[in-house]
């Protein structure tokens, strides 16, 4: 009697995957990363800190025209400062990000309105990339610290950078 009750359920759950990959709806999962920009680089150093309750939002608009928005869903980053979006449909014709929406930390909410790599992290969402992996990962996304740490310009210096950014002679 078991053994017949365990083969009827492994039909079931076999047939309810099988339906689930017939109807045709891809489904993607953008993942990445926020941190706090604790130096002002625009990039992650040893002293950067991931954010937990940080606020990002994956969007796609079409291409052409009318850069209409077809899919917006947010989610909030956990205690590693890592966040996971689910995306339904293949997004090939569309242009995908992800943008930063909020900050939880008032000293470093700050995102740099000059840079646009540094506030969005494009994403291709189809499966007619090559990648065969449902996982897209994200470039890290950073908010700027209001006042840059005292241990930046020794950080700056170990990866040969001066003050301002610029390589050291």
């Amino acid at each position: 009697m078991a053994k017949s009750t365990t083969i009827i359920v492994a039909s079931a759950l076999c047939f309810l995957s099988f339906l689930g990959s017939a109807n045709g709806v891809e489904r993607f999962f953008v993942e990445g990363t926020v941190y706090c920009d604790t130096c002002r680089t625009q990039f992650l150093t040893r002293v950067s800190e991931f954010m937990q309750g940080a606020t990002v939002r994956v969007e796609c608009k079409e291409t052409e025209g009318s850069q209409n928005v077809t899919f917006s869903k947010e989610a909030t980053t956990d205690a590693k400062g890592s966040y996971k979006v689910e995306v339904d449909g293949d997004h090939e014709e569309e242009t995908c990000e992800v943008v930063l929406v909020k900050s939880p930390r008032e000293d470093c909410s700050e995102v740099d309105k000059e840079s646009y790599l540094a506030q969005a992290a494009m994403i291709s969402i189809t499966k007619n990339n090559g990648i065969t992996s449902p996982i897209r990962n994200a470039n890290p996304l950073g908010f700027l610290k209001k006042e840059r740490l005292s241990v930046c310009k020794d950080v700056l210096k170990e990866l040969g950078l001066s003050e301002d950014g610029n390589e050291l002679d």
